[in-house]
This record gives C-alpha cells, sequence and structure tokens, in this order.
C-alpha cells in the first residue's frame, strides 16, 4: 500500500494522519502477522509505549485494527481490511503455534455466524485455534 492510499485508509475511519498514527498504520500493514505493543514498539523504536498504545485505541474505536486476544495471552493488533468504517466484514481465524509463539492469520477462514438467544447484542468475535503451524509441526515428523 503506497502512502497516499494508507492515507486515505486513515481518512475513510475518520482518522486525522498525523505522523505517529501513519508510522502505526504502517508497521501494522506491513507486518506479516498481528503484532502485540511490545512488538510494535520494538519495530517501530521512535514512538513511546503510550502513544502507541493512544493510537491503538482510536484505531479500534474506528475500525481500524482488529483487536485479537492471543493465544500465548497477549493482544495483538492487525489492520482491518473492511471496507465499512463502521461495519468489519473481515473478521477471520488466526492460529497460534504453540511451539513458535507466532499468531497467523487465516484470512480466508471467517468467523462463523453464531445465532445468539434473544436479548444479547454482538460487538466483536475472536475465533483462535491452537496448535502446530506447518513449519514446526514437520519438525515433530
Amino acid at each position: 500500500m503506497n502512502d497516499s492510499a494508507l492515507e486515505l485508509l486513515l481518512d475513510n475511519h475518520d482518522i486525522k494522519p498525523t505522523a505517529n498514527r501513519f508510522l502505526v498504520a504502517r508497521t501494522l500493514h506491513d507486518a506479516e502477522q498481528p503484532l502485540s505493543l511490545l512488538e510494535l514498539e520494538a519495530i517501530i523504536g521512535t514512538v513511546d509505549k503510550s502513544t502507541i498504545l493512544r493510537t491503538l485505541n482510536l484505531f479500534r474505536e474506528n475500525h481500524l485494527v482488529h483487536v485479537i486476544e492471543g493465544g500465548d495471552g497477549c493482544v495483538r493488533y492487525e489492520i482491518c481490511q473492511s471496507h465499512h468504517h463502521d461495519e468489519d466484514e473481515d473478521a477471520h481465524l488466526h492460529f497460534f503455534c504453540e511451539k513458535c509463539g507466532q499468531t497467523i492469520c487465516l484470512s480466508d477462514k471467517h468467523i462463523p455466524q453464531i445465532e445468539l438467544p434473544d436479548g444479547y447484542i454482538t460487538h466483536s468475535a475472536n475465533f483462535m485455534i491452537k496448535g502446530l503451524c506447518p513449519k514446526c509441526a514437520k519438525k515433530i515428523h
């Protein structure tokens, strides 16, 4: 994604594109997997943890990131590929490898619709599968 497309993405989610917000969004977009706050801080290096956390909270409130409760108890973040700033049609499964600790997006596997009893209102859903990734599974056999 080029800079103008990333700026448009922020704008489409009603987020003013400051330098720090742009940097956090760029880092999340370029990552091959969801990232934790500490991972973001280590990759970015020039922005403090509290600024990154405030940015992530703003992104979450404006449906620009998914918040994933990881298999290791750590919260991770990824750019939402939804086409709507107030709806998320990009909810998908994630896989946590218990050996290497990676959280992997299964973008083509969508979270199934669950019919809840009357009166319940869903705000979000997480679907985490735990096991061994193909690379770690090969090492065992």
